[in-house]
């Protein structure tokens, strides 16, 4: 397990794994729909590139606070993500993390097959696609590479990790300023390093960390990392100087590359780089259905709220289709007593 209540599928990638719905994208959608799916007595396995659930909140602002989540005047993304887990894991969901989905094909009997990174496949009943954005890859720098891992990362789960450590940000995006106002107070020190003069993150933020003694080094660049075995300190590029800095953590918050990978190849109707739903959240091809911010229809608004909203519709409708007779409306939850989740 690598997180309360997750199990990874570690069984031999040959393998196959067989559930009534495939999740594809295990962000607070996707969980959200392996549980409403759950309680319609339905099984599920989630596929996720990322090495945990939680999606662009677990990788990328995992202790910011988000304030637009019904019921929680303010949320950690750590504390959103870990509820979610929490709520799902009565129904016993499957999770493959770390592999990316490949390929879908129909199994001839109105059933789906996916294809999974490393050799694994995943049947399925019927197939929700909430992959959030599409694949992330981190931007880089050539010198980080070696040291990715061992003291280099492009993000920070966990702020703890980082208590009396010198922590060197490279980046001057939101990404950036938020990282180093949240370990302003815990590191040893803490230096953002920017090649521009002036920074994208939102002004207030730029402010705050300027009054919060975070070193702040502009119209720079990291050119070396160095260290015997971990990260142990980096060269920085300042006009015709070279500054060396102590770091035993170097944070490249540089920004993302997205692209809609394998999917972009599944036959799914496209429209801005998003699959195209109906209102019950069915693609062009039966038995497939997308959420989150990976579809697309018209007015959708693109918060997290409304693709729990998303989730809800497609898992219920999803619950008809595999199950014909069976009511759209679920019981009302507060009917089941906790005998569902037992």
């Amino acid at each position: 397990m690598n997180r309360a209540g997750v199990r990874v599928d570690t069984t031999a990638v040959d393998a196959g794994t067989s559930a009534d719905v495939a999740v594809v994208g295990a962000g607070p959608a996707g969980l959200y729909a392996a549980y409403c799916a759950g309680f319609r007595g339905l099984s599920s396995v989630l596929i996720d590139a990322l090495p945990e659930p939680g999606g662009q909140i677990a990788a990328l602002y995992p202790e910011k606070k988000i304030y637009d989540i019904a019921g929680h005047p303010a949320v950690r993304g750590r504390e959103l993500v870990d509820g979610l887990v929490a709520q799902v894991e009565p129904f016993r969901p499957v999770y493959l993390l770390g592999r990316t989905a490949v390929s879908l094909t129909s199994d001839g009997g109105g059933g789906w097959t996916i294809g999974v990174e490393g050799g694994r496949r995943v049947r399925a009943g019927a197939v929700v696609v909430a992959a959030g954005l599409g694949r992330s890859t981190p931007r880089t720098l050539p010198c980080l590479g070696p040291y990715q891992g061992r003291g280099v990362a492009y993000h920070v789960p966990r702020l703890d990790e980082h208590r009396g450590r010198d922590v060197v940000i490279v980046g001057g995006g939101d990404s950036a300023v938020d990282w180093a106002l949240a370990l302003a107070p815990i590191a040893r020190s803490v230096t953002v390093v920017h090649r521009r003069s002036a920074f994208r993150a939102h002004e207030h933020g730029v402010k705050r960390m300027y009054a919060s003694g975070v070193r702040v080094i502009t119209g720079a660049e990291v050119v070396e990392c160095r260290g015997a075995g971990r990260l142990e300190e980096v060269r920085v590029r300042v006009g015709e100087e070279q500054w060396e800095l102590p770091a035993q953590a170097l944070v490249a918050a540089l920004g993302f590359i997205t692209d809609l990978g394998p999917i972009a190849d599944w036959g799914l109707r496209m429209m801005n780089r998003r699959i195209m739903v109906d209102a019950t959240m069915r693609t062009n091809v039966p038995g497939v259905y997308a959420i989150g911010d990976m579809c697309f229809y018209e007015g959708r608004v693109p918060l997290i709220s409304v693709g729990f909203g998303e989730a809800a519709t497609a898992a219920n409708h999803v619950a008809v289709e595999l199950r014909p007779g069976s009511r759209l409306a679920p019981e009302h939850s507060t009917g089941t007593d906790g005998a569902l989740m037992s």
